[in-house]
């Protein structure tokens, strides 16, 4: 095994174990998810509720400058639904063709803050909105993930700061032989995806 993919397999490991942590935290949270739906105890829906904040204060708190941004920030969602349908669109016709396994949206794409007692009618729509950009921006990278790892799997001279979760079954840079041999190789090594949905 090469460093990298020691590295690689140690972060994995790691990513593994975050997420264990996340889960053990929110059953200390006394909530449960059951068909992705977020239950909590009466207790902790009775506490919350005791928290939230009144819309009305919430916004005056804001103060007049941050109002003004409303329009910008909310004026953003018309080009990422256009972005949502084009690369859903895009993967639903072009993956089947490239044998990519296809990205589940639903994977990326999580709206379950609404759920929270202690959020006002505001702070639910803006988490909403957090939720729908983070998760679409997600899965958009994943699509573009598998599709350079089919059309363009070499590494950059300059290792991008974030690089995505195909990046390391990529060919070295300037590796021209290794290129042409291993290309369709690598074009096709999807197995770590097949049998699961991601």
């Amino acid at each position: 095994m090469s460093k990298i993919e020691d590295i690689i397999a140690r972060m994995e490991a790691l990513e593994k174990e975050l997420a264990a942590e996340f889960e053990q935290v929110g059953a200390e949270a006394r909530y449960t998810i059951e068909r992705k739906k977020v239950h909590f105890t009466r207790e902790i829906i009775r506490q919350h509720k005791l928290l939230a904040k009144k819309w009305s204060a919430y916004v005056y708190e804001s103060g007049f400058l941050m109002i003004l941004t409303i329009p910008v920030i909310w004026g953003a969602v018309i080009p990422a639904l256009l972005m949502d349908l084009t690369v859903s669109l895009y993967q639903l016709v072009c993956f089947p063709i490239y044998g990519i396994p296809r990205v589940r949206r639903g994977d990326y794409i999580v709206i379950d803050r609404y759920a929270l007692s202690y959020l006002n009618w505001i702070e639910k729509l803006n988490c909403v909105y957090c939720s729908y950009f983070n998760g679409l921006l997600g899965f958009v990278r994943e699509v573009a993930a598998r599709t350079e790892q089919y059309w363009c799997p070499v590494r950059h001279a300059r290792t991008p700061k974030a690089t995505h979760s195909r990046y390391h079954r990529f060919l070295e840079y300037g590796d021209a032989e290794s290129y042409r041999r291993r290309l369709e190789t690598v074009r096709r090594q999807f197995d770590d995806l097949r049998g699961r949905q991601g």
